[in-house]
Parts: C-alpha cells; structure tokens; sequence
C-alpha cells in the first residue's frame, strides 16, 4: 500500500507491502489492499514502467515487451513468500469517521499553524492501532522460524508504504506508541519527502512490526491486505461513503469506512483478531479518548 505524498490524509495503496526485514535483498515496500496509511504522501496502485509504454493504437494488435526492474521482483518474491508461509486469514469491521472528521475540522487549522504539517488520518489510525497492540500484543510479534519461537516486542514499529521515483517504499514509523499526533503526521512527511527526494535510508526501511495500508485513496471499497512478512498482521483502509447506518434505532446517514485486518492465524487466534479490530473502530470512532489525558487542545499540542 502506498501513502498518498501530497494529500490532505496519508493512504496507503492497493498493491502490496513489502517491509525489508534485518537482511532483505532490497528495500521494498508495497501497498495493495493489504498495504499497511495523514500527512500527505502520494501512492500508486503498483510501480510499473507504465510511463515508458507506446499509447495503445486503434485496430492494432501489437505487443510490447518491459524487462522486470529489480525492485518489482524483489517485491513478488517477498509476496509469494508471504503467502506461502503465513497462515493467512481476514476478518473485517466497519468504522463511522463522523468524530475523527470533526476533529479534523475544527483543529486543521491551528494544527497545520502550529506544527507546520497537516492533521490527517494517519495519526488517528495510528495511535489507534498503538493502542490496540498494547491489548492484543500477539498482532504486534512475529514467528522466528528458525528457533521456532514467537518473539514479542514491547515497542510498536509501523510501516507505512510511500510511492516515489523508485516506485514503492516502506518507511517505518518507529516508536508509533510514544508519539503524539503532531510527531506522527512531522515523521510521515519526513519519510514521505525523503522518498520523494530519493534520500532514503536503508535503516528507514528496515524492520517494522505492524503495516497501516490506506487503499481508500484510490476508491478501494475492500480489499483483504497481503502479510508483510515476517509481520504477523496488517491493517487495510479503505475508502470513507456516506451510508445510511442504525443508530439508537433510528436512520442516519454517516461517513463510513470498512476495515481490513489480515493476520497470520499460525500465531493469531480468531478472537484476538476480532478483539484488535474492534479495539481500532473504537478508538477511531472516539479519538478522544486516545488522547492524553483526554484533553484534545493539550494532546495536539494546541495550548
């Protein structure tokens, strides 16, 4: 999944992400309705020499030919490897983004004036799932096939997937469990800008525990996200409709998004997946709540 650089919410794309782990071939990232997104970084559905292709003429029945770049196939490798080794599984949930976009609205503002960066989604999702890995820390580790053990981590790495010259790339957002908002959308620019720039380091591409991937950027109504590998689980969003929901028994039209979380049931059981998922729609639906001390100005670093 791919973040959008450049937008009012960082999304991650429909593509696949791929998370380099300590000693990967490449760098590689990828967004696709796995992958895996606030602050503006740009996504593309899949890096693909699209650009350099002749135009497609009427009548013509002719075919062109476009060797693999070595990051496209280090991507399908770490893919395939995915699904052929995880115990891949997707459960799904719905979300009303009615509070998170009226806290957008009433404080993107005074955020973007105050930390120079714009108040997206990301930071929402972000500490959302922060605090939802601390309940179900299953999500948050990783199976070490070669000791046969499940490592845990006390910290909360997430990948976000940026598209950028060089097509997709996954930054990781380290440490996403002490930052603030304001610190999240600040890094998610950072990462996204040095992708841009092409100034990347290998180290902002390494590791990662969990992936944020935002296909609704791109229209994606749902999609069931591929493992980054060796993660054990990832977070899809998806594009936010005007649906009309029951609330206290009575129709109402809301701003509604599906989730996706596809986990590795090899270490992840059905009802820590569900309980993960439920965990991110309420902190999503009640971002206030997330926020230190429970005062909105305060956590934004507003007053």
């Amino acid at each position: 999944y791919s973040l959008k650089l450049g937008g009012d919410a960082p999304a991650v794309t429909e593509t696949a992400a791929a998370t380099p782990p300590a000693a990967a071939a490449a760098p590689t990232p990828a967004a696709s309705t796995p992958t895996p997104a606030a602050a503006a970084p740009k996504a593309a559905a899949a890096p693909t020499p699209a650009a350099t292709l002749p135009p497609m003429t009427a009548g013509a029945r002719t075919e062109s030919r476009i060797k693999i770049n070595r990051m496209r196939q280090a991507i399908s490798k770490r893919l395939k490897e995915s699904q052929n080794t995880a115990a891949a599984l997707t459960t799904f949930n719905e979300v009303d983004m009615s509070a998170a976009m009226n806290l957008r609205k009433e404080y993107k503002d005074a955020f973007f004036e105050t930390h120079g960066v714009k108040l997206g989604f990301m930071s929402i999702f972000s500490k959302a799932c922060a605090e939802a890995l601390k309940e179900v820390p299953a999500i948050n580790a990783m199976i070490d096939d070669e000791t046969q053990e499940i490592v845990f981590r006390d910290y909360v790495d997430i990948s976000i997937a940026v598209s950028g010259p060089k097509g997709l790339m996954t930054p990781i957002l380290r440490n996403a469990q002490n930052l603030s908002f304001a610190a999240v959308e600040q890094e998610i620019k950072r990462l996204a800008d040095n992708v841009k720039n092409k100034s990347i380091t290998v180290d902002d591409l390494t590791g990662g525990t969990f992936t944020i991937s935002n296909g609704g950027v791109f229209g994606s109504m749902l999609s069931t996200p591929i493992i980054n590998p060796p993660q054990s689980g990832i977070l899809g969003m998806h594009n936010i409709i005007q649906r009309p929901v029951a609330i206290d028994g009575k129709v109402e039209i809301r701003p509604m998004m599906y989730l996706a979380l596809s986990y590795d049931h090899r270490i992840i059981d059905g009802n820590q997946s569900v309980g993960f998922l439920i965990a991110v729609k309420e902190g999503v639906e009640d971002p206030e709540n997330i926020l230190m001390n429970g005062k909105v100005e305060k956590s934004l670093g507003l007053s």
